[in-house]
């Protein structure tokens, strides 16, 4: 037994599972395009603070990329899961681009990179912050990934109202040279972008989201919508040019979005996967075989931890993350850049771990106890 820290005080015992995850490593995935936004694993040895810039062990970083890519997924790079403006800067995240993107080429692995604005320190205008973009527009491209536009926190800042969206927008996806993923991530992820696309309503802000894809359908491959709002994917979804793919950022609903309706479904791109790569690898395999009680029998039980992991403040999800990440085997330590492993509570933590025991998420179940009751000891929790 493990005696774990409640949310209401005190702890209770919990018996850890014997068996260990045995999902073994597959190739591509036919019916869905699945991405997982990746993690950094940071290097506990470096004499940093949390405002100095990241120290990130490249090594361990890029394993767990061929992890991913061995159970068949694709890799979001440099994105929020990334610690993106939480921890990693520019010069950090454009490193990472470099890096991953070489392992990708080397490995064979599907990649697709995050392009923002966040190299701007300050206040910035409309021109400086289309600069920006195209800097780093330039710098995946050169890599030879995929671009991913990201939400700007610049230009939330910078744009009086939907005419500045349309026209940045605009402006980068005629000189993309090759389809790019749009994406919009909503305030629960980043409250900096309250307003996005011109307007805090977010049926006005769908409709600006909307024209700037009409008018630019061939330069759009997909979209990835981090709304946490099933409904509203879903309509909007349906409302895509022929040709364009949603990619579901919803952590709380992904199981029915992928799944679908008679009309369409979601492809992924999700944060989550990082920790369920094998369980979700797994269910979209069965997926690809058309049998979809079963896509959902797998990964219907692991929305729980999805939507712990991903509670309020939801930015803060990162750490139970690279938590598991460390109890699974994939790294050495559970420290973070920025000290972001301090971001969420010692319960909270447990929680994270009892409901991922429970799902067999790890390799080793013993490994994954035993760290688990060293984070508890540090922390006073008696044995």
């Amino acid at each position: 037994m493990i005696r774990l820290p409640q949310t209401g005080g005190g702890v209770r015992e919990y018996a850890p599972r014997a068996e260990p995850l045995a999902v073994p490593p597959g190739g591509a995935l036919t019916s869905r395009t699945v991405f997982s936004a990746a993690h950094v694993v940071a290097d506990p040895y470096a004499d940093t603070t949390p405002d100095s810039p990241a120290a990130v062990d490249w090594d361990a970083t890029l394993a767990f990329r061929r992890h991913l890519w061995a159970h068949g997924l694709g890799v979001a790079e440099a994105m929020d899961t990334a610690q993106r403006g939480m921890g990693l800067d520019w010069a950090g995240a454009a490193e990472l681009i470099r890096r991953s993107a070489a392992e990708a080429k080397a490995v064979g692995g599907r990649i697709a990179c995050g392009v923002g604005t966040d190299q701007l320190t300050g206040p910035a205008d409309l021109s400086t912050v289309r600069q920006a973009y195209e800097e780093q527009l330039a710098l995946v491209e050169e890599t030879g990934s995929q671009a991913i536009l990201m939400a700007s926190r610049a230009l939330a800042a910078a744009a009086s109202g939907p005419e500045d969206y349309l026209d940045l927008y605009g402006h980068l996806l005629r000189q993309a040279s090759e389809p790019v993923v749009l994406h919009w991530l909503g305030p629960m992820f980043d409250p900096a972008l309250e307003g996005y696309w011109g307007s805090s309503d977010l049926d006005a802000a769908t409709e600006t989201f909307l024209e700037v894809i009409a008018a630019h359908p061939d330069k759009v491959d997909g979209i990835k919508v981090s709304l946490l709002d099933a409904r509203r994917e879903v309509e909007l979804r349906r409302r895509l040019p022929a040709g364009v793919r949603c990619y579901t950022g919803d952590d709380f609903h992904y199981p029915e979005l992928i799944a679908g309706d008679e009309q369409g479904f979601s492809h992924a791109l999700l944060g989550i996967f990082d920790p369920l790569a094998p369980l979700a690898a797994e269910a979209v395999r069965t997926l690809d075989t058309g049998d979809v009680a079963g896509f959902r029998k797998i990964l219907d039980p692991t929305v729980e931890l999805s939507r712990h992991l991903f509670a309020a403040p939801t930015r803060f999800y990162k750490t139970g993350v690279v938590l598991l990440a460390w109890l699974a085997g994939h790294q050495d330590h559970f420290t973070m850049v920025g000290g972001l492993q301090s971001a969420r509570s010692l319960p909270h933590l447990a929680r994270a771990y009892e409901l991922a025991d429970g799902l067999g998420l790890f390799p080793d179940p013993a490994l994954a106890e035993a760290r688990m009751r060293s984070l508890l000891t540090v922390h006073g929790v008696p044995r």
